[in-house]
């Protein structure tokens, strides 16, 4: 059944969008098919990211609730947009551009509950650029590192999370395309539940491109993904670090010794000294994290789910 606009929705399907006028119709008609089957109350909210087309127009035509940005402010800024505005318990964010199938969307919500955030992961079976995978792959084993928990993919936008555990990291999500990586760190670091389920991503609509420029923000995901990861487990980057420098300047010193017939050098001396402090930087830095999400945590209290 479609919600009515008086019926609290118990489902927010929040769908960020930039200049998808020509495709965003059939997206919506499609999800909307798929939500009357589930039987469940919802929303569709479409945050129309500035565009310049009739994405709002034809959005608001086939249904759904059609919030606009004045100007094109970024990805995870029509994401943050829609989270402030739903409704609903349960969050699914999902893309404008048809490559994740709106069929897929009872089997992420059916894993709420006993997960706290589910993440459509892409199959090998999925029709995406090799560059992208590969890219992907490397994002993925450096945030296993850093989380502590195999993280089978980061960057995917398809996702249903519990609208508490979302609003709790809102703050923390960047403006452009990097709020997945965000509160899927996050959500592991805070201690709350991830769980996966494989999915197909489909070559998005003809009429679609793709809004990511692969060199600039591939160098920019990267110092996203290095600063995620000194931002929740700054020990995991600093320790590796300081011992890295600690045997650099050991060698270094027993190479002047043995080989050089030299004395030590304050060479050795300065490497190994800066290796102690780069791992109390990193100490401190751990329990500031720590601190910084148990202020999050105690500030946003305790909401039981609907």
């Amino acid at each position: 059944m479609t919600v009515k606009t008086e019926e609290k929705p118990r489902i927010s399907v929040i769908i960020p969008a930039y200049h998808e006028g020509d495709g965003i119709g059939s997206v919506i008609v499609n999800i909307r098919a798929v939500m009357d089957k589930m039987g469940l109350p919802y929303e569709i909210i479409v945050v129309d990211d500035g565009s310049k087309d009739t994405t709002a127009e034809n959005a608001g035509r086939a249904g759904a609730r059609v919030i606009r940005h004045p100007y094109n402010i970024g990805n995870g800024a029509a994401v943050k947009t829609g989270i402030r505005n739903a409704r609903g318990a349960i969050l699914v964010t999902i893309d404008a551009d048809g490559q994740h199938n709106p069929e897929d969307i009872p089997l992420l919500v059916s894993g709420i509950g006993a997960y706290d955030m589910i993440v459509g992961s892409r199959n090998r079976s999925s029709d995406t650029a090799a560059h992208r995978d590969l890219a992907n792959m490397v994002f993925n084993s450096l945030a296993s590192y850093v989380s502590g928990r195999k993280i089978e993919d980061l960057t995917s936008g398809f996702r249903a999370v519990k609208a508490r555990i979302a609003r709790q990291f809102l703050y923390l999500f960047p403006n452009k395309f990097s709020y997945p990586s965000t509160i899927t760190l996050s959500v592991v670091r805070a201690g709350y539940s991830l769980g996966y389920e494989s999915i197909r991503f489909a070559k998005r609509h003809k009429y679609t491109k793709s809004k990511i420029r692969p060199l600039q923000d591939g160098m920019r995901f990267l110092m996203i993904i290095l600063k995620i990861a000194v931002f929740y487990a700054p020990l995991k980057i600093f320790a590796p670090l300081s011992v890295l420098i600690f045997l650099i300047g050991v060698l270094y010193g027993l190479a002047r010794i043995f080989i050089l017939d030299a004395p030590y050098g304050q060479t050795s001396a300065l490497l190994m000294s800066t290796a102690v402090l780069t791992f109390l930087v990193g100490l401190v830095s751990e329990q500031i994290a720590q601190l910084r999400f148990d202020r999050s945590e105690s500030a946003t209290g305790i909401e039981e789910d609907e």
